[in-house]
């Protein structure tokens, strides 16, 4: 009587599990298909766990630009003419709008305590600080309090954490900056140097902002800057970054004739993309090392194959159908790579959930920086699973594994009963 039952009935799944924890006789399989697995785990383990940290690393690049700068900015004449208060009026009123800051923005030279340093200086009134949360909510030492006050906006200023940790400054000293567009001159346009005292630092975790800029009132920056009553740009940010193309023409209308307008994606163009094609060259690679990973399932299913070639004859004189050896060997690959994906998930998400323990044991281990943020931007490493992405890599792990027990399981089905029983 013919083996009966449906496809992958209960008969094929035993007969498949059977054969994959069956070590008699069988060690170089066994060994090969605990090859198999580890190298299928290890592979998802690592594509999940960079692609996871590219993620996080572009999210908080990303959140930290966007908070520190703005999303659109816009320059023209309008700005620094006499209704330069109704056009700002116009540009708030624009719908998606949350701020638009007049600013001055130059270079200067800070010379601190113990060291000299290059800035980026910006003008800004105490409002609109208040108003920008990555830096009024980042105050790690000293206040905003006396910001803007006394005359001609006065002296106080914010500084990063960084620079204030370089230049050897706290709350409360003094810093001097030294500008190069001074008052014009007879023999042209002269140095301009004042000091200034500390009033609070500011920390957002990104070296790059944390050790560049010097916040001071936007009068006194006109005055320092020698920019009279005029802007450099407005700064504007909306509720949702992503809209900054579709808000960009009616900025621009409001703006008035001969306004320039430029979104934060313009203006880092270059950056962004650097980014997204690092991270489609890097998928490339990793599902590469995925393909190769299930490759060995091959290997695997080919030595259990031939030390099963007896058993299979067996089966077949049975009543088993060559569909039925199939789908067996197939079921055996399908386990290989289901197992090594899931465990290598797991382990991706683990690794990810604590990679910032992970991250201080190995510097407390090893005694030395292996994140450095003068290097990565960041003071730490960053993990964003995406979700829909770790359902594409399971997905795809799982097929790739199927389709490279095909072979062996193919060759199984058409073993010769009679050739498999000759010798035996």
């Amino acid at each position: 009587m013919a083996l009966g039952a449906g496809p992958f009935g209960t008969w094929e799944r035993t007969v498949a599990w059977r054969y994959l924890r069956n070590k008699r006789k069988n060690g170089g399989a066994a060994v090969i298909t605990i090859i198999s697995f580890s190298a299928v785990m290890l592979a998802v383990f690592v594509l999940i766990t960079v692609m996871s940290v590219m993620n996080g690393f572009r999210a908080e690049l990303l959140g930290r630009l966007l908070g520190f700068n703005g999303h659109v900015y816009a320059q023209g004449p309008l700005l620094n003419g006499p209704d330069r208060d109704g056009v700002i009026t116009r540009i708030k009123a624009v719908r998606g709008v949350t701020q638009a800051a007049p600013m001055v923005e130059a270079q200067a030279m800070v010379i601190g305590p113990s060291q000299v340093s290059g800035a980026i200086v910006r003008g800004v009134t105490p409002a609109d600080l208040r108003g920008m949360k990555m830096i009024a909510s980042n105050i790690k030492r000293g206040s905003l309090a006396g910001f803007g006050e006394g005359e001609d906006g006065g002296d106080i200023v914010l500084i990063g954490d960084r620079m204030a940790r370089n230049l050897g400054l706290s709350v409360g000293d003094a810093i001097t900056l030294i500008s190069p567009s001074g008052p014009a001159t007879a023999f042209g346009t002269s140095t301009s140097e004042k000091d200034y005292t500390v009033g609070g630092i500011f920390s957002v975790g990104m070296s790059q902002f944390d050790e560049s800029f010097v916040y001071m009132a936007l009068p006194q920056a006109q005055l320092f800057f020698n920019r009279d009553t005029s802007i450099d740009y407005v700064e504007i940010k909306i509720a949702d970054p992503d809209k900054a193309k579709a808000v960009k023409p009616i900025i621009q209308q409001a703006s008035g004739p001969g306004a320039f307008v430029q979104d934060w994606m313009d203006k880092n163009a270059s950056y962004f993309n650097a980014l997204q094609v690092e991270r489609k060259v890097m998928r490339l690679i990793l599902f590469s090392v995925v393909a190769l990973a299930t490759l060995n399932i091959i290997s695997a299913l080919v030595m259990l194959v031939k030390n099963k070639s007896r058993d299979i004859a067996i089966l077949r004189t049975m009543g088993a159908s060559q569909g039925a050896i199939l789908r067996i060997f197939v079921m055996a690959g399908a386990v290989i790579g289901l197992a090594g994906t899931l465990l290598g998930l797991l382990l991706g998400v683990l690794f990810c959930a604590n990679i910032t323990a992970i991250q201080n044991f190995v510097e407390w281990m090893t005694g030395t920086a292996v994140f450095s943020a003068d290097i990565y931007f960041l003071a730490h490493i960053p993990a964003k699973i995406d979700w829909t992405e770790v359902g594409v890599i399971v997905a795809i792990t799982t097929l790739l594994s199927i389709l490279a027990a095909l072979l062996p399981a193919v060759w199984a089905s058409r073993i010769d009963p009679v050739e498999a029983l000759r010798y035996e």
